[in-house]
């Protein structure tokens, strides 16, 4: 067994870890990372990169399939090569993850260690069987993996999760998706206008990460007038025969249907890979979920000198949360005992179906919550049915609210569902973190005709209710027609 002695020790290779390896590389020499699965993060291997390779395929066939409506008439059927789509799809995913792996590369061969990681006491951890890592600060940055129902595995390699998407040669021809969630959301109408016949499933009733019931009852109608959708299903059963599998289950119209498919794609959540680190050989405080519970701004653990970071934590899995958690919990290992709270930006997200579903600032939830009792908020809407330049586009769906605090005026968040939220939502979040007013950001600039031009509406709306600015006429003079 060999022995190694260290200032810090960072567990996992993904985003959280080479940040917080790189972090803390600032204040000591003395770091190493241990990684047992290939490096390569999430986003780039299975997440974010390649999934957006899919969806711009599928965008690119939806586009042909609109073209009519503007009097455009492509000539010939379309026909989709699924060796093609995939084959670019992995191309260009393994092209990004080799751009991580070139940083990985940059990484002294002495401070990278193969092998999985188990805590023998605070200070300890054993690396399979062959290392032993004494190290007076240590990092968790294990991140995640898939989560579904045990039972699911009698299903074999006919039951999927995202990570196998991306590792097809060709596309199938039937997929049932378990989870309306981000990935279940993005995967599913990917695959759907692809040519796959898709069904997406969920329980609860729950769509996207949307937590505003009239902003996801939009959103789950706009999704089931183009695929089938049922946010609650009544499976009453799910049985592999041979190469497909079989599920029955009661449709919309209260009937039993049975659907054939080829996979099912596990999408029902994820959860942190903290379960094997041997946590119960330590102190650390856990939520009821068994993750070390961290403080937010700083990424300590009720031990004081284990940080953990990234998906691990179950604070936000995103990947801009992971680089500046990592970051945060690598700066404090490396400077500890000087523990300094790092920048936590304003929260956001985004769905990137068509229409796209965007998150910022304090959700609706949240706000209820806080505020909800004393009645001291008010929601701003706009619908972008007719709104100008969505009109034009023909991607006129969806509806914003924005959420303002009564007496301050403040703007505390907003959800969307409609055409380029994600750029909706980055305006939003910047005006956010600035703790701006509703009037200060209706002071902002608005150029005509732009989708941007709902968000003024929304927010004029906003500030009628909240008896800070007059109240909303039908058709306002420096508008502009449509806006």
């Amino acid at each position: 067994m060999n022995n190694i002695t260290v200032d810090v020790a960072v567990i996992g290779g993904g985003t959280a870890g080479l940040g917080a390896y790189r972090a803390a590389k600032a204040h000591t020499d003395s770091v190493v990372l241990i990684e047992g699965g290939p490096y390569g993060t999430t986003c780039a291997r299975v997440g974010c990169m390649p999934s957006k390779l899919l969806i711009a395929a599928a965008e690119s066939v939806h586009q042909i399939e609109k073209a009519p409506q503007f009097g455009v008439h492509p000539t010939g059927d379309i026909r989709i090569d699924g060796k093609q789509v995939m084959g670019r799809v992995k191309s260009e995913r393994d092209r990004f993850v080799g751009f991580v792996l070139e940083g990985v590369d940059e990484i002294p061969a002495e401070d990278k260690l193969s092998g999985y990681a188990h805590f023998v006491d605070n200070n300890t951890l054993q690396i399979d069987d062959h290392t032993l890592v004494t190290a007076e600060r240590i990092v968790i940055a294990t991140g995640s993996r898939p989560a579904y129902p045990a039972v699911w595995n009698e299903l074999g390699d006919r039951l999927i999760i995202n990570d196998d998407v991306f590792e097809w040669d060709d596309l199938p021809q039937s997929v049932a998706v378990f989870g309306p969630g981000v990935i279940g959301l993005e995967l599913g109408q990917a695959l759907h206008r692809l040519g796959v016949e898709v069904k997406v499933f969920g329980l609860g009733g729950q769509v996207g990460p949307l937590t505003d019931p009239e902003v996801m009852a939009y959103a789950e109608k706009a999704f089931q007038e183009e695929f089938y959708l049922d946010a609650n299903v009544n499976v009453k059963s799910m049985v592999r025969e041979d190469d497909k599998v079989q599920i029955d289950f009661i449709n919309h119209a209260s009937e039993e249907e049975r659907f054939t498919v080829d996979y099912v794609l596990a999408a029902t959540g994820r959860r942190p890979n903290v379960d094997k680190l041997g946590l119960e050989n330590t102190p650390i405080e856990l939520d009821d979920k068994g993750v070390p519970v961290a403080d937010p701004f700083t990424m300590q653990t009720s031990v004081g000198h284990i940080f953990i970071a990234g998906d691990a934590s179950n604070q936000i899995p995103l990947l801009h949360e992971a680089a500046d958690q990592g970051r945060i919990s690598g700066d404090n290992a490396g400077r500890y005992p000087d523990i300094r709270a790092g920048l936590r930006r304003s929260t956001i997200s985004a769905v990137f179906s068509d229409p796209q579903i965007a998150m910022v600032g304090e959700s609706y939830r949240q706000i209820t919550e806080r505020l909800g009792s004393c009645g001291c908020f008010e929601t701003g809407e706009v619908s972008f049915e007719n709104q100008g330049r969505s009109r034009v586009m023909l991607r006129n769906k969806g509806v914003l609210h924005v959420y303002g605090e009564q007496g301050t005026g403040r703007f505390l968040g907003a959800e969307m569902m409609g055409p380029n939220a994600e750029h909706l939502a980055h305006l939003l979040a910047w005006a956010h973190q600035n703790q701006m007013t509703i009037s200060q950001m209706l002071d902002m600039p608005f150029y005509h005709p732009v989708i941007e031009e709902g968000v003024r509406t929304a927010l004029r709306d906003l500030n009628a209710k909240l008896h800070l600015g007059p109240e909303m006429i039908k058709h306002c003079l420096d508008c502009g027609p449509g806006c």
